[in-house]
């Protein structure tokens, strides 16, 4: 155990030192051979977020963000009045700073969704968990992509089509591994219908994951859920409660 210590620590050493383009350290033989036998790991990082912005339909009538822009002529007297006696002709360009002026909910644009979000307790009675709370490590994990596309708007996936879909891409799930859905709603985005297009897990499929050790999900969807509004006619036929918390 000493020996293998040591060796990582030389193997740490060495990538610092490459690092930071020092001169070459030698290494002794036990060493090197512990470095011929280390293999990177390969990851491919895929950005999946969105940008925040005015005009793009991603969220239902009111609920989107506002953004605020103040341009640097504009911000020329704020700065001013840190400064008495200071005038905006005194500034480079006469010009201030461009800055951003937002209001936005935890639901808009890229985000994740903390256990608190959802309700107030979990697990039975514990409090739930607000999103500074949810271990960082889950969020570095591999994904893996469940093709839902075919499935028509509003449709409540269940266990069974997310064991189909894994044996279709012949692939059994692993504690920690993100699972990422996707529906016909991403193929919508920015399009008037976004917020009512693609279909949704349901409890059964959802709890299937945890069951998996899944614990991060993610959607191209507005939600997690069916769209609101085929749940919602639902509802007005059945008057059923439960269906807002079954999908």
């Amino acid at each position: 155990m000493a020996g293998d210590r040591k060796a990582l620590m030389s193997i740490f050493e060495l990538t610092m030192r490459r690092e930071f383009q020092s001169p070459k350290v030698q290494l002794d033989r036990a060493t090197a051979e512990v470095v011929k036998s280390v293999r990177p790991i390969r990851r491919h990082f895929v950005d999946l977020s969105v940008p925040l912005e005015n005009e793009v339909i991603a969220d239902p009538p009111g609920a989107g963000p506002k953004i605020e822009y103040f341009r640097h002529a504009e911000t020329a007297d704020a700065i001013c009045r840190f400064f008495p006696g200071l005038e905006p002709e005194d500034l480079p360009e006469s010009e201030g700073w461009a800055i951003e002026k937002i209001s936005l909910s935890t639901h808009n644009g890229t985000h994740l969704d903390a256990p608190w979000h959802f309700a107030s307790t979990m697990n039975q009675g514990e409090r739930a968990w607000t999103i500074d709370q949810v271990p960082l490590e889950w969020c570095f994990q591999p994904g893996v992509k469940l093709d839902f596309r075919h499935f028509p708007d509003g449709y409540v996936i269940t266990a069974q089509d997310v064991e189909t879909e894994l044996r279709r891409i012949g692939h059994t799930l692993q504690p920690l591994e993100i699972v990422l859905v996707n529906t016909a709603a991403g193929a919508r985005y920015e399009k008037p219908d976004y917020i009512s297009a693609g279909c949704g897990m349901g409890r059964e499929a959802t709890l299937y994951l945890t069951s998996k050790g899944i614990r991060v999900t993610g959607t191209d969807g507005w939600s997690w859920d069916a769209p609101f509004v085929h749940t919602a006619k639902n509802y007005a036929q059945t008057g059923d409660s439960a269906l807002t918390l079954r999908n």
